[in-house]
């Protein structure tokens, strides 16, 4: 099929313009999985609510993959278009993040099955991370606008592999991917924090990335707890602590913007909402296992509320878009 064909072919097809950025719905859901496993461990519920959305998000992840490699199929064009956005590139790393969430939330019931998704999307992820560093290093058109919260998805992803990677003994490994996540996280944040401070503000559009800053040290500190093994009698160490602490501050700063994120129009980066309030929440779950303070309960249970609320408002306004065919469609 020649150029002119397909760009002729994928201006009147949906699928043409079906994002990469639909699997950051995986993380959401995947997360909160997580999160839900994680309550039922440490209040002794008997709710399975974590398996149902395991399950439910392996299926969702299936669906979108293969309409993906369609599109990869149909119009290979469009898909190299997103993966020289300045934008749009970094949430091809969503699909290998998506693959270690998968191998952590099927660690319990099926440890083979998430071997195999653990070590597939840490592979894959190492790749990906490469790729955007060596775009990122030698590109010739990016400017300061271009950089927002989503650039720590390829980095932070990264920080991912050790929850899974610990339990299946690959230490070393774990330490490798956390190490230069943690690195390239901090450099990230400075620059961001000096974009938001010192130049235009975030379009529409991207305002929800700022959720995506949460995500780091939640991560990072849940990541961090298995690497170390801290936890129990042990304990936390500082680290540990300005890890958690840095996440739950984030979160309170960015809920205090409320008002300017319900006043937004829905965008497929609605879902950067959920997955770092999924990570928080399961930090501090760890923090009330680890501690037994009543205040880490009350803020778990909470955040536990409010991150399902915020998944199942997610998916009923994507099968709003969906159904109203304003979704998939060109930007304007």
């Amino acid at each position: 099929m020649s150029d002119s064909t397909q760009s002729a072919r994928a201006s009147g097809s949906r699928l043409a313009h079906f994002p990469v950025a639909f699997f950051a719905m995986i993380m959401g859901l995947l997360g909160l999985s997580i999160a839900w496993d994680m309550a039922q461990d440490a209040f002794g519920m008997a709710l399975d609510m974590g398996g149902a959305l395991r399950w439910f998000g392996l299926g969702l992840f299936v669906l979108i993959l293969a309409m993906y490699l369609i599109k990869l199929v149909l119009f290979r064009d469009a898909v190299v278009k997103e993966l020289q956005h300045p934008i749009q590139l970094n949430f091809f790393p969503t699909i290998s993040i998506s693959m270690i969430l998968l191998g952590i939330a099927l660690l319990p019931p099926l440890p083979g099955l998430a071997m195999l998704f653990w070590a597939a999307g840490s592979a894959l992820h190492l790749l990906l991370t490469l790729y955007v560093l060596s775009v990122w290093m030698h590109h010739d058109r990016f400017e300061i606008n271009h950089i927002n919260p989503a650039w720590f998805i390829p980095i932070v992803g990264n920080a991912l592999v050790p929850i899974a990677g610990v339990p299946l003994g690959y230490l070393e490994l774990s330490w490798f991917f956390f190490s230069f996540a943690m690195l390239f996280w901090l450099i990230l944040f400075t620059i961001i924090i000096y974009r938001v401070l010192f130049h235009q503000p975030l379009p529409d559009r991207l305002m929800p990335t700022f959720f995506i800053m949460i995500a780091p040290p939640a991560v990072g500190f849940i990541a961090y707890v298995e690497l170390a093994g801290l936890g129990g009698e042990q304990g936390l160490d500082g680290f540990a602590r300005v890890l958690y602490y840095g996440s739950l501050f984030l979160t309170l700063l960015l809920l205090t913007q409320v008002g300017r994120f319900v006043r937004l129009h829905y965008y497929i980066s609605w879902w950067a909402y959920s997955f770092p309030l999924a990570a928080v929440t399961i930090a501090t779950l760890i923090m009330f296992e680890t501690t037994g303070l009543l205040g880490f309960a009350i803020i778990g249970w909470t955040l536990l509320s409010l991150v399902t609320l915020v998944v199942i408002f997610l998916l009923y306004r994507t099968a709003v878009a969906v159904g109203g065919r304003s979704i998939c469609v060109p930007h304007l």
